[in-house]
């Protein structure tokens, strides 16, 4: 028997997702927040919010506002929810609910409310065993997907099985799939991504030029090697696209949300400015206390993490705190 398909979310990435689903002739269950929302798709079949572009065949989805429901009807289940949202959009759930399903998070941050990364959040909240999770990573933005540019994805889970079962359904024309059992890497190396991207962000906004961004992402990726090495001892290559691949898009890209975050701090916006200005999550804003805060205990050298968390949390000036990371890396 098929496995029964369900998203949960209705931002971009959920919206990519979905996308993808649809292209392969997946029937699936789609939650939506915002009833209002879920009913402009089932009219006009594109999601009034995000990625407008992208056409749906309704007649193939099960829409809701109901997360429940979409858990319910659902056999394996995509998490993608901004981090900060998915402990309240979850709690309606029994939990025992997720108990028995396949989850693969496309979440790329810390859930707040428990300090953990998304795997370990459903195995502790809602006891879903680790070889039933995976991660959805890149490199690749929901715009790209969305207009159809060739683009990449790594599945990673513990169980081979699920991670293929995933990988499969993933994989489209302008989709290439590879996989992973690294789960615990790449989750923690999808959230210090985030963070070295708002770093790139502040040092272009504050005219900080190639040359510079260049030696910025080399030492981040080296501070995420020593990171992942010491937060997960495990044989991995940090070169693989879901590492260094997935930093260097977000740090670069036009539509990387950490970027533009950090570019606007660069530029003299306050913190709280910015994220009204963006009108969108900037997952790594949450990602870096939590990280500083798991770090308190690692003690691992982490200078580009720690000038992040001083620029947002402790109000230090960027062009202070820039500098004084230059002159550690150079």
């Amino acid at each position: 028997m098929d496995k029964r398909f369900g998203v949960i979310g209705a931002g971009s990435w959920a919206t990519a997702l979905a996308k993808i689903l649809s292209e392969n002739d997946a029937r699936f269950n789609w939650w939506v927040r915002n009833p209002e929302s879920a009913e402009h798709i089932r009219k006009f079949h594109h999601n009034p919010n995000y990625l407008r572009a992208v056409e749906f065949d309704v007649s193939r989805i099960m829409i809701s506002s109901d997360v429940s429901a979409v858990v319910e009807a659902s056999d394996v289940l995509i998490v993608a929810v901004p981090s900060a949202f998915v402990h309240a959009s979850l709690e309606p759930v029994d939990r025992d609910a997720f108990s028995k399903k396949i989850i693969f998070s496309a979440i790329k941050g810390i859930i707040p409310e428990v300090k953990s990364i998304p795997a370990q959040y459903f195995q502790k909240e809602f006891g879903v065993p680790y070889d039933n999770i995976g991660i959805i990573c890149g490199p690749c933005h929901a715009e790209e997907v969305a207009m159809e540019r060739l683009s990449y994805l790594t599945i990673a889970c513990m169980n081979e099985a699920n991670a293929r079962l995933m990988a499969d359904k993933l994989s489209t024309r302008y989709v290439k799939t590879s996989i992973s059992d690294d789960l615990f890497g790449a989750e923690i190396a999808a959230v210090l991504k985030n963070v070295y991207a708002i770093a790139a962000g502040v040092c272009g906004g504050l005219g900080y030029g190639d040359n510079f961004q260049a030696l910025l992402m080399s030492a981040a990726s080296r501070e995420m090697e020593r990171f992942l090495d010491k937060v997960n001892p495990f044989h991995r290559d940090v070169k693989e696209p879901a590492y260094l691949g997935d930093l260097l898009v977000t740090a670069y890209s036009k539509f990387s949300r950490n970027r533009t975050f950090g570019y606007m701090l660069g530029k003299g916006y306050s913190v709280k400015a910015a994220q009204l200005e963006m009108e969108m999550v900037a997952e790594g804003y949450y990602a870096t206390q939590g990280l500083y805060e798991m770090n308190r205990k690692l003690e691992v050298d982490m200078p580009i993490a720690d000038a992040v968390y001083n620029i947002i949390y402790q109000r230090i000036s960027p062009v202070v705190e820039i500098k004084i990371l230059s002159d550690k890396l150079g």
